[in-house]
């Protein structure tokens, strides 16, 4: 099949669960189908569009500077979110004269199925209704929980009012959308019943087994060595519900380790963290904060727990499955874990008040084999079930069955 994919943005550097997770899959379909790939260019990023010979036949950039955060351009766009209509998530991903370009690319060639990958693409994509709409999260959940978890007053009134407007513009194109993919029956049970739709298929997460095994005599899952931290948290900390589960996490869960472990170190591994977040390693040297980096194996790798205590959030997180391969054990609120095959607490540990995700950790912290034994059930459940092939063959079903181009 000759295939579009829509975009937001192409896939490197790859430093968001998204894009890892559309990257392994496209890897994969490619070797057997001609993919052509349109998304934004972001002009810092030129690796973007030179890379993407890794999983299409071609592609199509569209320049343009997407505002950054926290810059005035950014607030601008906030401020028109008090009177737009669309959710602000996804017009500020809509560059003037984007529907047009992708409209020429369309007329000139000949594809037989398509794919609008996230929300913000559905906002200019001509043809909707003969698309599968990939659905990483659901943006209402995510929006509503924001509003929830809000710290002060104008930010809860503000959130709630984009995710009354999500709500609308979500509803409206998922109902458009020939076909939808969801990451996980959670997902698709949320879209049925928010937006009353029935032409979604699910795909679950993957991991890539080989890249994230330790290497040599680092294997033995479970295992402490002196050069490990206690803590780890891998996630991209320029997300809301990273940052939320972050501050949540130091604020009100590592003090209650700390009555009983008072050495406990913490490692926040992620991209482009806030000012809030670097000041927690400033005001603690036992906690860590290491900005974008090249590789994040070796983080997982040298700690003992991998964290994932998100209070907000949709879709599924990649962070997890690639903690089990790397052989971490791994302690989650029940909102991090959600929409994941786990099966606590044999191969995963999920508690959702300050005190029960804290006792977890000191559990796991203070006893090796318990450990070994939750590491080496999580390895082999995703070995069996969630290598990215077998993903790729499930959208790939998807696709065959999907609407055709006109």
């Amino acid at each position: 099949m000759k295939v579009l994919w829509v975009n937001t943005n192409f896939l490197h550097p790859t430093t968001k669960g998204g894009q890892i997770r559309t990257l392994e899959m496209l890897r994969h379909l490619s070797r057997r189908h001609e993919i052509h790939y349109v998304a934004i260019e972001n002009p810092a990023h030129p690796e973007g569009s030179a890379l993407a010979h890794e999983y299409c036949a071609r592609a199509y950039p569209y320049r343009y500077t997407i505002p950054s955060k926290p810059s005035a351009a950014f607030w601008m766009e906030l401020m028109r979110g008090l009177v737009s209509p669309t959710p602000v998530a996804v017009e500020r991903f809509h560059p003037p004269g984007m529907r047009e370009f992708l409209e020429k690319v369309i007329a000139r060639e000949c594809f037989d199925r398509a794919v609008v990958d996230h929300l913000a693409p559905t906002s200019y994509f001509p043809a909707l209704e003969r698309a599968v709409f990939f659905q990483h999260n659901v943006e209402t959940v995510i929006w509503r929980r924001r509003a929830q978890h809000s710290s002060n007053a104008l930010n809860r009134w503000y959130n709630a009012m984009q995710a009354r407007r999500m709500y609308e513009y979500e509803g409206r194109v998922s109902r458009a959308a020939g076909r939808i993919v969801a990451v996980s029956e959670t997902d698709a049970r949320e879209m049925r019943d928010l937006f009353h739709v029935k032409q979604i298929a699910v795909i679950p997460t993957g991991v890539n087994l080989d890249y994230f095994h330790k290497p040599g005599a680092m294997s033995r899952p479970g295992t402490m060595t002196r050069s490990q931290v206690d803590l780890v948290f891998v996630g991209s900390v320029d997300w809301l519900p990273n940052v939320d589960g972050v501050l949540w996490f130091a604020r009100e869960v590592l003090p209650i380790i700390r009555r009983r472990r008072a050495e406990c170190s913490l490692t926040i591994a992620g991209r482009l963290p806030p000012p809030e977040i670097r000041r927690l390693a400033e005001d603690d040297p036992q906690i860590r904060v290491t900005g974008t980096v090249p590789d994040i194996r070796p983080y997982l790798w040298e700690a003992v727990l991998s964290i994932v205590p998100l209070r907000i959030g949709g879709g599924t997180r990649l962070k997890i499955y690639e903690s089990m391969a790397a052989g971490v054990p791994v302690v989650s609120t029940s909102v991090g874990a959600e929409g994941l095959s786990v099966h606590p607490p044999e191969d995963i540990c999920i508690a959702d008040s300050a005190e029960d995700f804290a006792e977890c950790c000191l559990d796991l912290l203070g006893d090796e084999a318990a450990r070994q034994r939750m590491a080496a059930v999580a390895v082999e459940m995703v070995a069996e079930r969630y290598s990215w092939e077998r993903v790729s063959q499930c959208f790939e079903s998807v696709l065959e069955t999907a609407p055709q181009m006109p």
